[in-house]
């Protein structure tokens, strides 16, 4: 019915406007749809949040999936680069758990891979770890930041670290906070000494 084209971009004007009000060095990631991107006005649509909310480009980071780059249509690079260009950040999400091609992170502009949580859940699986460090490894070659998405526990978390991960999510790091919260938790005194 192209309402998720419409809610997105509502939800994406929405968060940029919360994230406006954050300290300087915090970024906003929304989740991007694939309708979104190909409905030929993403990239005015970006642009218009950022304008509206005061949200320098470099402080929001779009969240796309494999779908998104198995298009392949110029278009679809065409409004990425134009994005990127502004300064926006492109994440690769759920990264193995699609039609994971490495054509992918050589032809589209990418500045981050986000390890999908199965991954991260089997991290004690000896396949499954060797897969997670060739991805960080891959990463730190490209010169993409590298998160782990679903860290749970304290033993993901070390074996991340000592791979050389980048960035970690999940509930081991912070549970999902509505924004009034999540506003308050960012002018908290405790979050600062504990980011030093």
């Amino acid at each position: 019915t192209g309402l998720i084209v419409q809610l997105g971009d509502w939800a994406l004007r929405k968060a940029c406007s919360v994230a406006a009000h954050w300290p300087p060095e915090m970024r906003m990631a929304v989740n991007v749809s694939a309708a979104q991107i190909k409905s030929g006005g993403f990239a005015r649509s970006v642009i218009s949040a950022l304008a509206f909310s005061g949200l320098p480009a470099n402080r929001l980071e779009l969240e796309i999936t494999e779908t998104v780059m198995m298009d392949e249509s110029d278009a679809v690079l065409r409004t990425l680069s134009q994005l990127r260009g502004l300064g926006v950040r492109i994440a690769l999400d759920d990264f193995g758990t699609g039609y994971s091609s490495l054509g992918y992170l050589r032809r589209f502009p990418v500045d981050k891979i986000k390890i999908d949580r199965s991954f991260i859940r089997d991290l004690d699986r000896r396949d499954t770890a060797a897969i997670v460090r060739t991805v960080i490894g891959l990463g730190a070659e490209l010169g993409v930041i590298v998160t782990a998405e679903g860290v749970e526990t304290e033993a993901q978390l070390d074996m991340l670290r000592k791979a050389g991960c980048g960035e970690a999510q999940g509930y081991l790091i912070g549970v999902p906070a509505k924004a009034a919260d999540m506003s308050r938790l960012l002018r908290s005194p405790a979050l600062l000494r504990q980011s030093v």
